[in-house]
């Protein structure tokens, strides 16, 4: 049983997907060649932003918002705790400062409320800048935009959406990927639309910072490539990679969403009352990249894994270490930066195999295992 079945959608989308592949080999155009704008504009119009620009990562990605925004040293960023290092490493590569903010205990995002007490403690220390609000969108559930909003609103902070996970997502009719000034996503593999290795992108309606973007992500380029007007980065998404992705987002919007919505509400059937499960509020949707449940402590969640891993069922641990407890930042004064939600998540979750191509039968077998373990577990009256 695999955990994503990449192999599974490769065998569907075969014919497509070889054709595209070919079809750019033959073309000798691998870098910058035609299927870049092609794949943009496909992505622009699904999203429904003016602008997407394609490039190297998810991370650089977030990077390349926080460049067109001129984040520097003496700025503070707030970004979760409970979330992928890429989120918070973009701050300090830009030199800037992250702030850590606790997430909510249901839909694991950014918790506005603490979000605002963060804010102001910056302020009345009077140290730092407040600049940025990084809400990601976490296992493909967008965050609460529009408490965030009005946070970021109150204190003039830019909102730069971390939808990594959350492609394909909605709220109302609106999609992920609109929600921020900025927005970005990513191509890795395992994501809701993935490619063959690396990759990423940029969404803005503002077409100054897009023309930033675009120069900073091609070595800061001015009127053509040999025109270098600013310090930029390499961060090209190349064309193999662009055509796989095109192929992709077809399945995608034809029937790999609805499919993994249908796989995640039969787990929250089935599971229900025997884990917790994860929470879809009323008027979200999710895209889906993880299905995370919850264990009592730490030991259960461990147990648990083993009992899975015995059956050959994989699972994984997203997060087990907080951004702020991470080495990394250990240099940063966090005394008073405390995010206890986050401490006890990365105790308590475990994510399950999901994916658009995961059988009733594999299901059937994931859930028996896990109320099985739970029926064991559960202290006799």
């Amino acid at each position: 049983m695999q955990f994503r079945d990449l192999k599974k959608q490769y065998t569907v989308l075969k014919e497509e997907m070889d054709q595209a592949i070919l079809d750019v080999v033959a073309s000798s155009a691998y870098v910058m060649g035609p299927k870049i704008k092609e794949m943009e504009l496909a992505f622009a119009d699904y999203v429904g932003v003016k602008h997407c620009i394609a490039c190297n990562s998810g991370t650089d990605a977030l990077l390349l918002a926080l460049k067109a925004w001129g984040v520097k040293p003496g700025d503070a960023v707030f970004v979760p705790s409970f979330t992928f290092f890429a989120s918070a490493e973009v701050i300090a590569m830009q030199g800037a400062t992250p702030v850590f903010v606790d997430v909510d205990p249901v839909t694991f995002n950014i918790d506005v409320n603490d979000l605002d007490a963060k804010i102001k403690r910056v302020i009345d220390r009077g140290v730092l800048t407040p600049k940025v609000v990084i809400a990601v969108d976490l296992f493909g559930l967008p965050a609460d935009f529009e408490a965030v909003r009005r946070v970021a609103d109150r204190y003039r902070l830019y909102v730069l959406e971390d939808a990594a996970q959350g492609f394909g997502g909605r709220i109302g009719s609106e999609n992920a990927c609109t929600f921020g000034d900025i927005s970005t996503t990513s191509f890795f593999p395992a994501k809701p639309v993935g490619c063959y290795g690396d990759g990423g992108a940029v969404f803005t309606n503002n077409d100054e910072w897009a023309a930033l973007i675009e120069s900073y992500h091609i070595h800061g380029k001015g009127s053509d490539r040999y025109d270098n007007v600013r310090i930029g980065m390499n961060s090209r998404l190349d064309s193999l990679q662009a055509a796989i992705l095109l192929v992709k987002l077809k399945a995608f919007k034809d029937f790999e969403l609805v499919d993994v919505n249908t796989v995640a509400n039969r787990y929250t059937e089935k599971l229900s009352g025997v884990v917790t499960t994860p929470v879809v509020p009323d008027g979200f949707y999710s895209s889906w990249a993880q299905y995370t449940i919850q264990l009592a402590d730490k030991e259960t969640r461990y147990a648990l894994q083993a009992a899975l891993k015995e059956n050959d069922i994989p699972t994984a641990i997203y997060y087990p270490i907080p951004m702020h407890r991470q080495t990394a930042f250990c240099d940063l004064d966090l005394s008073d930066n405390q995010c206890p939600v986050s401490d006890l998540l990365a105790d308590r979750v475990l994510s399950l195999p999901i994916h658009p191509y995961l059988t009733e039968t594999d299901q059937d077998r994931i859930c028996e295992v896990i109320r099985s373990f739970m029926s064991l577990s559960q202290p006799k009256k």
